[in-house]
């Protein structure tokens, strides 16, 4: 079966267990149409670079799959429908790659890149022309 990445963003006033709650039933969608969803994702409540239907935030979520070309054709308009769901991004891929997405991993990636912290000794940096 083909593996699919699918990237959603709703709307902002949604709450998160709304926004959460659109992702399982989208889910079930694939399920239904004899897809495999291999793991979800909730990113948040993130702001926007421009706006999209008034809106300056929204929840974006995740979904990896493993579904034939109808079922994902048929999630992908049920999507489009839905009012609470502006934005919709489906790309087909060779392999998924394993463990938590980019935007999962990183604050923690972000975290370990970042240098400790050293106090500046100041008095190496005086001149003595004073």
């Amino acid at each position: 079966m083909p593996k699919y990445e699918h990237v959603m963003i709703a709307r902002q006033d949604l709450s998160n267990m709304q926004a959460e709650g659109l992702v399982e039933h989208f889910s079930k969608v694939l399920a239904e149409n004899d897809g495999n969803v291999l793991d979800t994702e909730y990113w948040g409540l993130k702001t926007m670079a421009y706006k999209v239907n008034k809106n300056r935030k929204g929840h974006y979520a995740f979904i990896k799959s493993e579904a034939s070309a109808s079922a994902v054709q048929e999630m992908e308009r049920l999507m489009r429908l839905h009012e609470d769901v502006m934005r919709v991004m489906t790309i087909k891929v060779k392999t998924h790659e394993e463990g938590p997405s980019v935007m999962m991993g990183s604050k923690q990636r972000h975290r370990e890149d970042k240098p400790e912290s050293t106090p500046v000794d100041d008095s190496k940096s005086k001149s003595g022309d004073e």
